[in-house]
């Protein structure tokens, strides 16, 4: 089953941009996901093309149109059970779970915002999930449709040449990844740690393992069952 995923914007040419390099741009290739644009501003009625308007109640900025991105929403997935998102500061963290979530679908419709937002009643209206991937503000939601999909891409059956790369790694054990080494065995005056070129397997996965948890203490205590670790 080919992951589908169709993206509503005002700017098209921002895609597929880096997911048609690597590992996301090779699957696209052989057929493993596709990737559809759909410009917002061709379901505009006037001559000038308007899809936004001024906030109700006043207030700096402009609004994406409900009647517009309402009919541009119904055009791509009117009888479509897939999943449909709004990348939005305001929404749920992604995080690794939901990335999984997604990816055990079949695809993905997501809205990209400009200016303040857009009107409510097409997010109430049309079931749009708001998803958030930080706690900060960017120009629209391009760029994080971006971070959204490859972090879903690379984990799609078959893409990454390893399978086991896509469970070994941050977030996928509710900690963050331990530290990584090669050759040379020693750099700058800094040696590989002698377990990992011990040949003991259990020594290796135990410092991992304490790795693991001791960045996650360190940095990310959030993540952790009992924060008070």
């Amino acid at each position: 089953m080919t992951f589908r995923a169709t993206i509503l914007t005002l700017y098209p040419e921002m895609f597929p941009g880096h997911l048609a390099l690597s590992l996301a741009g090779k699957a696209l290739e052989r057929g493993q996901w596709s990737l559809e644009t759909v410009q917002i501003r061709d379901f505009a009625q006037d001559k000038h093309r308007t899809v936004d308007d001024t906030p109700a109640g006043g207030g700096a900025g402009m609004v994406l149109k409900p009647d517009i991105l309402a009919k541009a929403i119904d055009h791509v997935s009117g009888n479509d059970n897939r999943p449909r998102l709004l990348m939005s500061p305001r929404g749920r963290p992604l995080t690794q779970q939901k990335v999984r979530e997604l990816a055990a679908g079949g695809g993905v419709v997501i809205v990209c915002g400009r200016f303040e937002g857009i009107d409510q009643r097409v997010i109430d209206g049309r079931d749009l999930e708001e998803v958030s991937i930080g706690d900060y503000v960017l120009s629209g939601g391009e760029p994080a449709a971006l971070t959204l999909l490859d972090a879903v891409v690379r984990i799609l059956p078959g893409v990454m040449g390893n399978a086991l790369s896509g469970t070994h790694e941050s977030f996928e054990n509710g900690l963050l990844e331990h530290p990584q080494y090669t050759r040379p065995q020693v750099f700058e005056g800094r040696e590989i740690p002698a377990v990992l070129t011990s040949g003991n397997h259990a020594a290796i996965e135990k410092w991992r393992l304490e790795e693991a948890e001791r960045l996650t203490r360190t940095r990310r205590p959030d993540l952790l069952p009992n924060k008070a670790k």
